[in-house]
């Protein structure tokens, strides 16, 4: 089959993970796989319509378009697969204009009601998708990494020079930013630790070391593997359920046990005792922090676990085999079933 994924950038994180990731696998099984960004202007957009009209699939990735567009595509695609990894119909959570947006729920609502197929990074957005489009037509496609890509962490320090990572973008670190006080009190209350950051911007704490390392595609595995402790924290709102927990995959695949907040997919990412803790409370966050600080063996037991479960459940050749399903669906027609 021949794909085109329409896509906001190929080198933005959600196409790099969701889509090109599986192009190896999508060329050795006989497909191919083009990627486009979305066309802004008129004559862009009759020149990708030559394009869409010969592909046998087409994926729009997360963009909620306006109806005149959603419908001339539409017209123009044999197979529309619309795939999103987060909570489109929503705002995010930092938003000064609050979480609901009548406009961007009409447009997932008649996204649903238009394309074939609809691949959710968890089972909080396949709901969502699921009361439009007929749960049959909804794939649950979790966001996959590729272990290979991450050294394990050794785990050589033990109860000092321990480092926390968090991995992420701009944007995110709102996240990290609504929770400094919690981070001032593990640098207190742990002493021996250090925070880094890998991100494009960065933040100060007073008690807290904090390390910065710009993000680079390159160098991000190696600096995950360097460090001991994985962090992850979400507001507990409806658009935090529909993160799919990159960061937390990453920290599991280079072995690292997880901290993270009971929130979302964290509770379904990380095991707790067995890849990591879900701590709530600064005191449980703490006892938590102390605790794989000041055990190297604890850390590594854990991490091994990620590492496997990445392996069996979150890695690239997992996620294939759902597109391989998802795309040998297409080889019998929709019934009426399906398209309800």
């Amino acid at each position: 089959m021949h794909l085109v994924a329409l896509v906001e950038r190929p080198e933005h994180v959600c196409c790099r993970y969701r889509v090109s990731a599986f192009r190896p696998w999508l060329e050795d099984n006989g497909h191919r796989l083009d990627l486009c960004s979305l066309p802004r202007g008129c004559w862009s957009r009759l020149r990708l319509a030559r394009l869409l009209r010969r592909a046998d699939v087409v994926i729009l990735q997360r963009k909620l378009l306006p109806l005149w567009q959603l419908y001339l595509l539409r017209s123009v695609t044999r197979r529309l697969v619309f795939d999103f990894d987060d909570a489109v119909f929503l705002r995010d959570s930092f938003s000064p204009k609050g979480l609901h947006s009548v406009r961007r729920l009409h447009r997932f609502i008649a996204t649903m009601e238009t394309v074939d197929r609809v691949t959710a990074g968890n089972g909080y957005l396949a709901e969502a998708a699921g009361r439009w489009k007929g749960t049959r037509n909804v794939w649950v496609m979790p966001t996959c990494v590729e272990p290979a890509r991450y050294p394990l962490a050794p785990h050589r320090h033990q109860g000092e020079d321990i480092e926390l990572v968090w991995v992420g973008s701009s944007s995110t670190l709102q996240g990290l930013e609504a929770i400094r006080p919690l981070l001032e009190e593990l640098g207190r209350q742990v002493p021996g630790i250090r925070l880094k950051l890998v991100c494009d911007r960065f933040l100060t704490l007073r008690h807290l070391p904090v390390v910065c390392y710009p993000w680079s595609e390159r160098g991000e595995a190696e600096a995950l593997a360097n460090a001991d402790i994985g962090l992850s924290w979400m507001v507990d709102d409806q658009w935090s359920r529909g993160k799919c927990g990159l960061k937390v995959l990453q920290y599991m695949a280079a072995g690292l046990p997880v901290v993270a907040n009971p929130v979302g997919v964290h509770t379904v990412l990380v095991s707790e005792g067995q890849t990591g803790y879900l701590p709530q409370t600064p005191a449980e966050w703490i006892q938590a922090v102390r605790r794989l600080a000041q055990d190297a063996e604890r850390r590594r037991r854990l991490g091994t676990a990620g590492r496997h479960c990445v392996e069996a459940k979150y890695s690239v050749a997992a996620g294939a085999a759902r597109w391989g399903d998802l795309l040998g669906s297409f080889q019998r027609p929709l019934s009426g079933q399906d398209a309800a």
